[in-house]
């Protein structure tokens, strides 16, 4: 990788990212560049997008650009745009290119048993660019970072029977490559202390999914005011605690799409949200589709010998 001037950024357009599969959250394909044209064009277009990017280059050279680095990729380099990022690419010269975008909506793939490291990865410090320094100087974790994309690009071709599980494996490897070869401590620690106080927060919420849940309950149990605790979450979560409680019903209702003959109603019944619009709209907002879509497009992705439920 090597660097390059910089000018100031133009206005960024802001990319709407259509889900391969709207259960894992992520698209993925391979771009080949083979125009005669290359370097930086006159008109050169900045964009962005809520998901985190991982460009992986397998031929040819790569000039990439954000607000603040600007660097040439060659063969075997990975490169990480964090979420919301503004970025722009080019041919940096004659030799054709062949590479790797790999667009993820990272809060989507931590769980139960992984969501204290959710804050780590969400950015409210740091951008999650800044973890580059890693593929920089550390050969190892450059290559591994490159296997695992490659892995992820590999299965979403194939689609073989699980294939959901192992880019699921893949993702979660990823990012504790990250969190492991981080030694500058961008991604900063979790503090297990604060997560512990949370966590009958946590049981609370899984408990009542399916009925109201008010913040003032939730103070109640942990004996903290409201504004304290709405700041105390956020700041361990890593994502506000109305955003969680959503972030738990969405979740909850994919789950119910795909394994349960209810009807859409009653999804939005046995997760909380009763007003048939406000489920909707609070679905679409996390996977781009209605839940009838959802249940559809999974269906039909099961390939032969399955129905998708």
């Amino acid at each position: 990788m090597t660097n390059a001037a910089l000018e100031s950024p133009l206005e960024a357009i802001n990319e709407n990212v259509i889900y391969q599969n709207p259960l894992l959250r992520l698209k993925i394909w391979e771009l080949y560049w083979d125009v005669p044209t290359y370097g930086i064009p006159e008109r050169w277009r900045w964009h962005y997008h809520k998901e985190v990017e991982f460009l992986v280059v397998l031929e040819g050279q790569l000039g990439v650009q954000t607000k603040d680095d600007s660097c040439i990729l060659g063969p075997g380099d990975v490169m990480l745009l964090g979420a919301s990022q503004p970025h722009r690419t080019y041919k940096s010269d004659p030799t054709a290119i062949r590479q790797v975008v790999f667009q993820v909506d990272l809060a989507q793939h931590f769980d139960q048993s992984t969501m204290p490291y959710l804050s780590t990865f969400s950015e409210l410090t740091r951008p999650l660019g800044e973890l580059n320094y890693i593929f920089r100087e550390n050969a190892e974790a450059r290559q591994e970072a490159f296997r695992l994309v490659m892995d992820i690009y590999e299965e979403s071709q194939q689609k073989q029977r699980g294939y959901e599980m192992s880019i699921s494996s893949s993702i979660k490897r990823l990012l504790l490559l990250l969190l492991r070869s981080d030694y500058r401590g961008v991604l900063g620690r979790t503090d297990d202390t604060e997560l512990l106080r949370l966590r009958p927060a946590l049981d609370y919420v899984d408990r009542h999914l399916g009925e109201k849940i008010a913040v003032e309950d939730v103070c109640g149990l942990l004996n903290l005011s409201y504004h304290y605790f709405i700041k105390y979450f956020k700041k361990a979560m890593g994502l506000s605690f109305v955003d969680y409680v959503n972030y738990k019903r969405v979740k909850t209702a994919e789950r119910l799409l795909l394994t349960r003959d209810l009807s859409i109603m009653e999804v939005g019944f046995e997760v909380g949200i009763p007003n048939m619009a406000q489920f909707y709209k609070l679905f679409k907002r996390h996977n781009q589709c209605s839940p009838k879509e959802f249940r559809q497009r999974m269906r039909s992705q099961a390939g032969p010998g399955g129905d998708g439920v």
